[in-house]
């Protein structure tokens, strides 16, 4: 095993960018934090000290290896790194996943990876590339990493409750947090600062949270489903704080079998709430989440192992891959299960029918022109303040 320094940069600050920086760097053997970047100076240094507290003697970040702006992700790997780790909102993840393998680096990338079609066939390009020249990726969609659900998925597939005719899927939760607007603060700034609620950022929720669900339920089916309808929209969620994204989404998917998921995201307070799979077969149904299959004929079945914790086991997994030389890239994967939510979000927005193949070869994308401070993003209020919202049987599917 190569017991040699893995040093490391993380581009993006956020918490989930520090979370993924401390697990990186509680990896067995040598392994340092060498470069940082973030399109804001605050929270670098909030996460360059969170980090140091919690993973101490692995930080050695000098102030020159301290990059902000858009362009800082492409400071940080310049620096001497084996790793980068991509945290930033995921409107981001295709420029710095290409940049990144472009040089050679190792990856880390958050999910999704990205937020429209065109994203998504720059991050499957890249991850070929990646694998030509052998790079390690590794995709934060840790359910993949859990004891519990491999165990679980591997029976259903063996055919534990016969053939799998039915799926269902739910982030069903009260939302999260908005950032008032301050004064002095450009347009871009804004967003960039609340971009849970703008799609060039982060593509609506059913792309940044329910994609665990989704994915899956394609972990379970061995691929992607093929059409997508469904309906959603702003029930409450509907303040000029809210920007353009909807607060509920159902979808149906159809694989190519025939069998169907039933897709439900809400962020709504006061509702039921639920983050979870089902399967349900011809012999039984499945609890995925849970470990639990019960089967006719057959005993219940119930996860009893250890399960440790798979945020940390994902980059324990890239990590050896790393030191040992291995085959590890989720890529490919995890733009198959980002790309189903985008396809269920085209769904939601424009009301219709559509098919996996014009969806992910859909020319619409996202991006705004221009990455500065005082340049227009790619949607923009009112004189009210408020944005235009996207409106089934009006919004266009692509």
């Amino acid at each position: 095993m190569d017991d040699r320094t893995i040093r490391v940069a993380l581009v993006g600050c956020g918490g989930r960018g520090s979370g993924a920086a401390r697990q990186a760097l509680s990896t067995a053997g040598s392994v340092e934090l060498v470069a940082m970047a973030d399109a804001f100076s605050d929270r670098l240094e909030g996460a360059h000290k969170a980090i140091s507290t919690a993973v101490p003697g692995r930080v050695n970040v000098p102030e020159e290896n301290r990059f902000v702006g858009f362009d800082a992700y492409a400071k940080a790997m310049d620096c001497d790194v084996d790793l980068v780790i991509l945290a930033t909102p995921p409107g981001f993840r295709p420029m710095h996943f290409e940049h990144a393998v472009s040089l050679g680096k190792h990856v880390f990338m958050e999910k999704p990876v990205a937020v429209d079609g065109p994203g998504i066939r720059m991050v499957l390009a890249a991850a070929q590339v990646a694998k030509d020249k052998d790079l390690k990726v590794g995709v934060g969609l840790q359910r993949h990493h859990s004891a519990k659900y491999q165990e679980t998925v591997r029976r259903i597939q063996d055919g534990a409750i016969g053939d799998v005719v039915l799926l269902r899927s739910y982030w069903n939760s009260g939302g999260v947090w908005t950032r008032p607007r301050m004064e002095g603060q450009t347009e871009m700034e804004y967003q960039m600062r609340n971009w849970y609620y703008f799609n060039w950022l982060c593509g609506d929720h059913i792309t940044e949270q329910h994609i665990h669900n989704l994915d899956v339920a394609n972990w379970v089916k061995g691929g992607p489903p093929v059409t997508a309808q469904g309906q959603g929209g702003r029930q409450v969620r509907d303040g000029i704080d809210h920007g353009e994204i909807y607060d509920h989404h159902m979808v149906e998917f159809t694989y190519a079998d025939g069998s169907t998921l039933l897709s439900c995201c809400r962020h709504i307070q006061g509702c039921w709430n639920s983050v979870s799979e089902h399967a349900a077969g011809s012999r039984g149904t499945a609890n995925i989440g849970a470990g639990r299959i019960d089967a006719v004929g057959a005993s219940p079945w119930r996860f009893r192992g250890e399960d440790p914790d798979h945020y940390q086991v994902e980059h324990d997994v890239l990590a050896a891959a790393i030191r040992e030389g291995t085959p590890h890239n989720e890529a490919e994967y995890g733009a198959h299960s980002t790309m189903t939510s985008i396809f269920g979000r085209m769904a939601t927005y424009s009301g219709q029918r559509i098919q996996w193949d014009a969806a992910i070869g859909s020319q619409t994308a996202l991006v705004p022109a221009a990455y500065a401070w005082d340049a227009a993003p790619p949607t923009v209020p009112d004189e009210d303040g408020r944005y235009p919202i996207p409106m089934p049987g009006t919004t266009p599917a692509f």
